[in-house]
């Protein structure tokens, strides 16, 4: 689930919605939670109990309860998408007893319905309809995918954090005022800034890329209006992104080429793959020089332009697309002054330049009614080489909302 920065939190309090009970199976039962489903202990909770859900891609720190759970040292504390008693199970529920805590209830503004919590140990109360359910940082849990352990990590300009060292000094008026200028930041951070604040730090404009499970938001599937709906490329997350600076000495261009955690300000730096298979795309399809054309010619009046997508392939997740090498397929295109443009106008616009939009398989559709109709309609075969596709993802024509659908056979066949 994302939280309010749209940052993805991998541990939460839930209310269960259902129990529902397995065909065959006396000892076990499914918690629905949303749109997942969890295979529990039998009695172990009820409907609308509070609980404390693990979502799936997560690992738990082997500390006291994780490590009296033996199914969990079997799967060393990760949590992924499983077959058990002949049901799918995504997610751990576990219980507030289990961390010696307990449940709290409330009504809510109008009095008609009970909300539900949990009270930890140090008397803080997370609610399960708001922020305060997150557990992710609390209960130290990370991503299975060492790689995907940064994401967290928010953006930040290197001039606020250059003024957030400096606070008392960065308070007062003359340096307020430079601030405000382009100009005068950059001659501040001449004197105050450090070099580890420059190049190599996020761009703060940009947005890292996670997209909403439709099993955490299953009411998005009331909303009737047509969507686009594009394939789900199963790669890593790649972001080029430029940004003018029109100063004194002329117009400067600021180019950032990043993964979903990492600026490569330089060819060499480290990667998470055997080669930098995010400059290499950059210099396959010379997007530098696009993004600055796209800024001169199409997007004058924009002080930066983005483009987001996913580079896939050979090496880069198991499912490797039938390739030796790799390539790339942009999903977003970000302009300052405009937001994220809709696929079909993005499509357009990138498409002169060589560079290939991910796979659009409908412009006009209509969400089903169900979660499971809409995760049966994911599972498919790729537009790129008819073999399994990860899923879709869905945006608005307008491209200012958007979530995924993720295949559960795919996910299964390829991130057990």
């Amino acid at each position: 689930m994302l939280n309010k920065e749209g940052i993805r939190e991998l541990a939460y309090v839930v209310k269960i919605d259902n129990i529902t009970d397995i065909p065959g199976y006396d000892r076990v039962e499914l918690a629905h939670v949303g749109g997942w489903t969890i295979v529990v202990g039998k009695e172990e909770f009820h409907t609308g109990d509070p609980a404390v859900y693990f979502e799936i891609d997560s690992k738990l720190p082997e500390v006291e309860p994780f490590t009296n759970m033996e199914f969990l040292v079997k799967k060393h504390y990760k949590i992924k998408t499983q077959k058990m008693c002949k049901s799918l199970s995504q997610g751990l529920l576990m219980s507030a007893a289990n961390f010696g805590w307990t449940i709290c209830k409330k009504n809510n503004n109008d009095l008609t319905d009970i909300i539900v919590g949990i009270v930890d140990d140090k008397n803080c109360y997370h609610w399960a309809n708001d922020e305060s359910r997150f557990l992710t940082e609390k209960l130290s849990v990370t991503y299975a995918a060492p790689d995907d352990n940064v994401r967290k990590a928010a953006s930040a300009d290197k001039y606020k954090r250059m003024a957030q060292r400096h606070g008392k000094l960065f308070s007062k008026q003359p340096f307020r005022w430079l601030m405000k200028r382009n100009w005068g930041k950059k001659i501040l951070f001449v004197f105050f800034g450090r070099a580890k604040d420059k190049k190599n730090s996020w761009p703060a404009w940009v947005s890292k890329t996670d997209e909403e499970r439709v099993q955490n938001i299953p009411w998005i599937l009331n909303d009737k209006s047509p969507w686009i709906a594009t394939e789900k490329i199963d790669g890593t997350s790649t972001t080029f992104t430029m940004k003018r600076h029109k100063g004194i000495f002329g117009t400067q261009y600021e180019f950032f080429v990043c993964s979903r955690n990492v600026v490569f300000d330089k060819p060499d730096k480290k990667c998470f793959y055997d080669t930098n298979v995010y400059t290499e795309m950059a210099e396959k399809y010379n997007i530098e020089n696009v993004l600055k054309h796209l800024l001169d010619n199409v997007f004058t009046d924009a002080e930066w332009v983005t483009i987001q997508g996913e580079t896939f392939g050979a090496g880069v997740q198991k499912r490797d697309y039938s390739m030796n090498g790799h390539d790339f397929r942009a999903f977003n295109l970000i302009v300052s002054n405009r937001g994220r443009i809709g696929s079909v106008e993005a499509e357009e616009i990138i498409t002169p330049y060589g560079i290939k939009w991910v796979p659009i398989l409908d412009t006009l559709f209509i969400l089903p009614d169900t979660v499971e109709e809409l995760l049966t309609m994911a599972t498919g075969k790729s537009v790129i080489d008819e073999k399994s596709r990860e899923g879709i993802v869905f945006r608005s024509p307008d491209g200012s909302r958007s979530f995924k659908a993720v295949s559960n056979e795919f996910l299964l066949e390829f991130h057990q």
